[in-house]
């Protein structure tokens, strides 16, 4: 009989045994790329990149992603507001197993765990008679000027509004053009005479401002304005204008926001990391807007919100 070779032999002993160390090296690669794809996908709901509904659908419409591996109780547990006993009490009034993961919930569990969010937390609805007026905000270093700055340039139907800041221009920034470069004084004298459709203090260093007069003009002329402002100068404007649209830029990730941040390159640490936190807090306003883009592609954030104005 002939005897086996060593090929057969460890075809039989990986039949038998322990696969060879470069399977679990792979394996283990793998398990560790899937475990942070995992978590950074929960610090995208918890710092309100993303909304909860949003994951869901990436879970469900994607059986073998991160998204659907996630684990029921991970997923809510990363939802703001809501903790371990929270967490709990919801599985138990689903009905739903704390060993389920999103991918493997049945027709009705899912029915139910989306209806328990839309009735907590409900995504942003458009308004009716919305008015000519497009107001794109979002956290820092999101990208509303770059976005802003391609409307401009490929849509020349859509006026883009020009605001009054006190802070000095950074490199490359045109007076007229990006901003109108104003003092404390000036800016006062702005406020004071109601020439400002909103105004704010950003990062507690710099004051921003509307100008209301070119605002108005070619509104009553019928075009459409784009304004580029910060969440406060935002809900300013939908007090004064209520039928203002109100657009929500975000970034594609929170770990995205952070890079573009850093790779800016144009504050201090410190700075940085005020801006950070400021940023958490101006996700969680989200809700408040019209409609979310998201802000992955130039170009392709661009033109989404550009057809709003079409809408």
């Amino acid at each position: 009989m002939t005897e086996p070779t060593g090929d057969v032999e460890s075809a039989g002993g990986r039949r038998g045994g322990t696969p060879p160390d470069v399977d679990r090296a792979a394996a283990s690669r793998l398990a560790i790329a899937a475990r942070r794809e995992r978590a950074a996908l929960k610090r995208d709901v918890t710092t309100r990149v993303i909304t909860p509904q949003e994951l869901l659908r990436r879970a469900w419409a994607s059986p073998d992603s991160a998204a659907a591996a996630m684990r029921v109780p991970d997923f809510l547990t990363c939802i703001p507001a809501i903790g371990e006993g929270k967490r709990d009490k919801i599985l138990a009034q689903l009905g739903i197993s704390p060993v389920k993961r999103l991918g493997g919930l049945g027709i009705r569990q899912r029915k139910d765990l989306r209806a328990f969010l839309d009735e907590r937390l409900p995504e942003p609805r458009p308004r009716p008679g919305r008015s000519r007026l497009i107001v794109l905000a979002g956290p820092t270093a999101v990208g509303k000027g770059t976005v802003a700055a391609h409307i401009a340039e490929h849509h020349p139907e859509i006026l883009l509004s020009v605001s009054a800041t006190t802070r000095p221009p950074r490199p490359g920034e045109e007076e007229g053009r990006h901003y109108f470069f104003v003092d404390d004084a000036e800016f006062d004298r702005m406020v004071g005479a109601g020439e400002l459709l909103e105004h704010a203090t950003v990062h507690n260093r710099y004051r921003y401002g509307t100008p209301r007069e070119p605002i108005e003009r070619a509104l009553n002329e019928g075009r459409t304005v784009l304004l580029e402002i910060d969440l406060q100068g935002a809900r300013q404007v939908r007090q004064s204008m209520p039928d203002a649209m109100l657009v929500f830029l975000l970034p594609p990730s929170w770990d995205e926001l952070i890079n573009r941040l850093v790779g800016r390159g144009t504050e201090i640490a410190e700075e940085r990391a005020h801006r950070l936190k400021t940023a958490k807090g101006e996700l969680a306003a989200q809700r408040e807007f019209d409609y979310l883009v998201v802000n992955e592609d130039v170009a392709a954030a661009a033109e989404e919100v550009a057809a709003l104005a079409r809408t």
